[in-house]
């Protein structure tokens, strides 16, 4: 080993030994030296884009993932690398620009097509990501965690056979997964089935599960023993999953009072029509609400009418907030970044959020923008897009809070596994929703999930004028639009609009006492 490359090497440990301290300045003086002496190494770029991310410098960070980009690196561990970051800050188009360089994807190997399928995913690509996922299939047949994934990504795109018949291939190869049966419990069969519960509580019974684990199973337990009628031992499911679920999680209802304290004294009084120039051509239209209460639907519905494009669940506000404040806040929004974002200019995070989308969009005028959290941001969206059209799907309460509770999210939504934690939380929003049709009164529609599924023409006619379009036909026919769709909602939306006369929740009232006295409390 030359000296230069012992002289990197002790770099490189005393850069990571600051990182695991925690120690941001240090470690990001110690990768900028460490960069001086490889000006080429794309790894130690991303380490950087990393340490400003921690240290809460968002366009640093950012900046520092497209340098890496620029260097073209092939090594597929550094790709994988780049790939996250890229995806971290929304870089979409340079995230394609790098799955063309790699290319033939049979040249390509098995993990990095995985992985390239999963960021895909995450940008609502799904048709983009199959193929991927295809090409890692003919390469090895039997690999379980291609299997797994191309059973996901099947799933969003409506294809649920050829999602079950990879699960079958994958559980032959290797029996016991929690992913496994999470997915199985999420493809609706038509004939009761009463073998896969015994499956899952063996899985629960190996020694040394991880809590994650545990919640995938259990979650999974809930939803096939609820399908079965047995409700007893599935609201018993449920709760376990629910609390290992909750474990894993750093979540204090406190800091939801404040953030959404901040998010009212900090928009109070402020807005005017005024406030934004006109943006371009395109009206994105943002469909808003609790999670589980139909915006799925809605959007389906809406990309059904020509002058649509129905996008999916995008963090591209939330980037243009973060560029804005060059703070790279954790989920949609925080306190930090409402007080930071207290004199920002909102008509550049419009313009930002309008010129980062583009390379998504098609020849249609309207876009939809279907992140339900974004209620959150009702206030600087107002203000930023005055052309955009803002949805908000309204559901029964306990139908709302019922289904949250018994859908197994990733960290975003880390209140819904406790019953008080979630009735407060709903609690919540809708003391903010009220705030937002207050002060901006007339550039919000409320959409109710029920009304919509009995009566959808009107209420899509009401919403196609809110929105400046022509009523189409189609936007009543969930099967006009074949887009994929990547939430907890695929399989449901690919069953139409359903009437639903006894809700889900009704054979677990007595358990769910606690919050249903709680949500009547709130009005």
């Amino acid at each position: 080993m030359t000296g230069s490359a012992v002289d990197r090497a002790t770099l490189r440990r005393q850069a990571e030994a600051r990182a695991e301290a925690r120690d941001w300045p240090g470690a990001i003086a110690a990768f900028e030296q460490l960069r001086v002496a490889a000006p080429d190494d794309a790894d130690v770029l991303l380490q950087l884009s990393y340490m400003h991310s921690f240290a809460g410098d968002y366009r640093k960070a950012r900046d520092f993932a497209l340098r890496a980009h620029a260097l073209k690196p092939r090594q597929p561990d550094v790709v994988k690398e780049l790939l996250a970051r890229l995806r971290t800050f929304n870089e979409g188009a340079a995230l394609l620009e790098c799955l063309e360089r790699m290319k033939p994807l049979d040249r390509m190997p098995i993990p990095l097509l995985i992985a390239f399928a999963a960021q895909l995913s995450y940008l609502n690509l799904v048709d983009r990501a199959i193929a991927l996922l295809d090409e890692a299939r003919r390469g090895d047949p039997d690999y379980p965690p291609t299997l797994l994934a191309r059973a996901q990504v099947l799933i969003y795109l409506g294809r649920f056979k050829d999602a079950a018949a990879d699960l079958d291939r994958c559980e032959r190869r290797a029996p016991g997964l929690p992913q496994l049966f999470w997915l199985r419990s999420s493809l609706k069969s038509a004939q009761r089935d009463d073998r896969l519960a015994p499956k899952i509580v063996e899985a629960l019974q190996r020694p040394g599960l991880r809590p994650d684990d545990q919640a995938t199973l259990g979650f999974a337990l809930h939803t096939e023993l609820d399908r079965l009628g047995k409700y007893e031992h599935a609201w018993q499911a449920l709760e376990f999953g629910c609390r290992a679920k909750r474990a894993t999680l750093n979540y204090r209802a406190a800091d939801t009072d404040t953030l959404i304290e901040a998010l009212i004294d900090s928009t109070r009084g402020t807005y005017s029509s005024e406030s934004a120039p006109p943006s371009a051509s395109r009206t994105p239209i943002f469909i808003v609400g609790m999670h589980r209460s139909g915006t799925t639907l809605l959007e389906q519905l809406l990309d059904g009418h020509p002058d649509v494009h129905g996008v999916g669940e995008l963090y591209d506000f939330t980037s243009a907030m973060r560029d804005a404040t060059d703070y790279h806040c954790r989920g949609v929004i925080d306190i930090t970044l409402v007080e930071r974002a207290r004199n920002i200019d909102l008509a550049s995070v419009g313009q930002r959020y309008l010129e980062k989308i583009e390379w998504r969009l098609g020849p249609e005028r309207c876009f939809t923008d279907k992140l339900p959290s974004n209620f959150l941001n009702i206030g600087y969206i107002a203000r930023a897009l005055p052309r955009a059209r803002i949805l908000h799907m309204t559901r029964d309460p306990v139908e709302t809070c019922f289904s949250n509770l018994r859908e197994l999210f990733s960290d975003a939504n880390p209140y819904s596994y406790d019953l008080a934690e979630l009735a407060h939380f709903h609690g919540q929003y809708r003391r903010l929703m009220a705030h937002w049709h207050r002060e901006f009164p007339g550039r919000i529609l409320d959409v109710d999930y029920a009304r919509l599924t009995r009566e959808p023409e009107a209420v899509m006619r009401e919403v196609a004028a809110f929105c400046g379009l022509e009523f189409a036909p189609s936007m009543v026919d969930t099967g006009a639009s074949q887009r994929g769709v990547a939430t907890a909602s695929a399989v449901q939306v690919r069953e139409g609009i359903q009437v639903r006369e006894v809700p889900k929740w009704a054979p677990y009232a007595e358990p769910l006492q606690p919050l249903i006295r709680a949500l009547a409390q709130q009005g």
